[in-house]
């Protein structure tokens, strides 16, 4: 039996504008923060749905620098301590590309050469950088937006025997400069857990032969 295909039409027909916010109020803040939206939108019937009460995450958003030798083939990863892996009795301790999140006033851009900075000793330049994607990390009950870079890197030029991060924020970074066909072995052998680091690498092996 043949499936009709969906025309593109049908795709994505909503958009902010179909969504009623009736109140935010926000229930806890810390470093983050926790906010009740009331809501309602625009039902795929054509009708409106009821006054809808959903508690979204305001992490904040975030950027991702997938860090490559495109001469040497050749990835940097960090490892660090992650609390929120505990629960799912994974690994803490996380093999991830370079990530952070912004502060007041900075530009997407500006995080990427910041944090290469502090978790890894890099000293890039807007001319190292490409922007790859933008996506939602989980956004049925979160806000963020991850910018994900590419980084143009020398291997050459990073020191793996320190270690790195800033201590006031309790960083506790190492580096591993891997090969493009290790870090997706490792990705394979389900030793990478990490989404955007998933993302990244996934993306890398699409794309690194165009680089």
């Amino acid at each position: 039996m043949t499936k009709s295909i969906s025309p593109i039409s049908r795709l994505l027909r909503f958009t902010e504008n179909d969504v009623k916010v009736s109140a935010i109020n926000t229930k806890y803040q810390g470093f983050f923060k926790l906010n009740e939206y009331q809501l309602s939108h625009q039902l795929f019937s054509g009708e409106t749905s009821e006054l809808i009460t959903r508690e979204v995450f305001e992490r904040g958003d975030a950027v991702v620098v997938v860090a490559y030798d495109k001469e040497a083939d050749m990835v940097l990863l960090i490892e660090q301590f992650r609390p929120g892996a505990l629960r799912s009795g994974e690994q803490p301790w996380m093999l991830e590309f370079i990530a952070g999140m912004f502060s007041a006033n900075e530009s997407p851009v500006d995080v990427a050469i910041r944090e290469a900075q502090e978790e890894a000793g890099l000293h890039l330049s807007v001319n190292d950088l490409t922007p790859i994607m933008k996506y939602l990390s989980s956004p049925g009950g979160m806000s963020e937006c991850i910018h994900l870079y590419l980084a143009d890197i020398n291997v050459s030029q990073i020191n793996i025997d320190k270690t790195y991060g800033l201590a006031n924020e309790h960083e506790d970074i190492i580096l591993h400069l891997i090969s493009r066909e290790q870090a997706l072995t490792l990705l394979s052998q389900g030793k990478i857990t990490n989404a955007a680091t998933i993302i990244g690498l996934q993306w890398l092996a699409i794309n690194y032969k165009q680089l």
